[in-house]
């Protein structure tokens, strides 16, 4: 199953509309919903149904909520019971990585079998976090061995260390699962070294900023297939709103911006985006809202 999933993800040389029409997993789930937002803290946002209601409004209709520590797991898990589209993705950030013990792991092991739980994350390391760096590696590559035991993907937090985290899930053969680098922001390398092991780059509100330079030359040239879009609201708002709290509506500036990079029209844009998030993260498409 692996081999057919790798063999699914990254169709290099394709033509979009070739890509697109041998993505079977989501059917045509792009005429259901235009958006999926695959990295909101919803459990962090103020009037969070209002919110995603302001969302739908301009075509998102689906979000992963990654999990930050394993003292939120029951708030995660209520979040996505109470909203419709909302999936999760419980894990630990790697500031958090301290706190979590072989119970929770037990416990962690438990919540990758719920119907609503798509990926495990967000995990990796973090060189700017409190956290003692081994902790961080140790645990790193147990959330890693567990998303293989469960057959989910991983949704990756790198921040100062993609390097590291790259050789781990090498190490640790993540390729068999893969998943998405969250906020990606690195080098068009990088991200060939990221695809190459079965991961998609995923596109936030950075590839806004007058200042980006790397994330909107990857965007142009990575491969149609290994591109999703996120918001990571509350943080990392797009211009015009970068210094305030990030909203789930904001994911339309995104996706417009990856359009203009791309020369694609805004439904080819969540076409493509949509299709690609539904394979990585088996959205089933019965239970994606109109």
């Amino acid at each position: 199953m692996a081999g057919d999933r790798r063999t699914l993800l990254f169709a290099h040389e394709e033509p979009d509309s070739i890509l697109v029409a041998r993505i079977g997993l989501c059917y045509d789930l792009w005429t259901v919903i235009r958006y999926i937002d695959t990295h909101i803290h919803l459990d962090y946002l103020d009037a969070p149904q209002a919110q995603l209601d302001e969302a739908r409004d301009v075509g998102v209709g689906a979000w992963v909520v990654p999990g930050t520590s394993c003292e939120r797991w029951p708030e995660l898990m209520a979040t996505t019971a109470r909203h419709e589209g909302v999936y999760a993705a419980p894990g630990v950030h790697p500031q958090a990585a301290g706190r979590c013990s072989a119970t929770d792991l037990e416990e962690l092991h438990r919540l990758l079998q719920h119907p609503r739980v798509v990926a495990l994350g967000e995990v990796g390391l973090d060189r700017l976090v409190e956290c003692p760096w081994q902790v961080q590696e140790e645990l790193f590559v147990q959330m890693i061995r567990l998303a293989r035991a469960a057959d989910k993907p991983l949704l990756i937090h790198a921040r100062r260390s993609t390097a590291r985290v790259l050789e781990l899930l090498r190490q640790e053969g993540a390729d068999q699962v893969g998943g998405i680098f969250h906020a990606f922001s690195g080098s068009l390398e990088t991200a060939r070294e990221v695809i190459a092991l079965n991961f998609a780059i995923g596109v936030g509100g950075v590839v806004t900023f007058a200042a980006a330079r790397r994330l909107p030359q990857v965007v142009r040239q990575v491969p149609p297939a290994a591109l999703v879009l996120e918001t990571d609201a509350p943080d990392l708002a797009p211009e015009p709103h970068r210094g305030q709290p990030n909203r789930p509506v904001y994911l339309k500036l995104v996706a417009e911006q990856v359009a203009a990079l791309r020369g694609w029209s805004r439904q080819e844009t969540a076409r493509i985006t949509t299709a690609n998030a539904c394979r990585i993260l088996k959205l089933p498409a019965d239970n994606v809202p109109d």
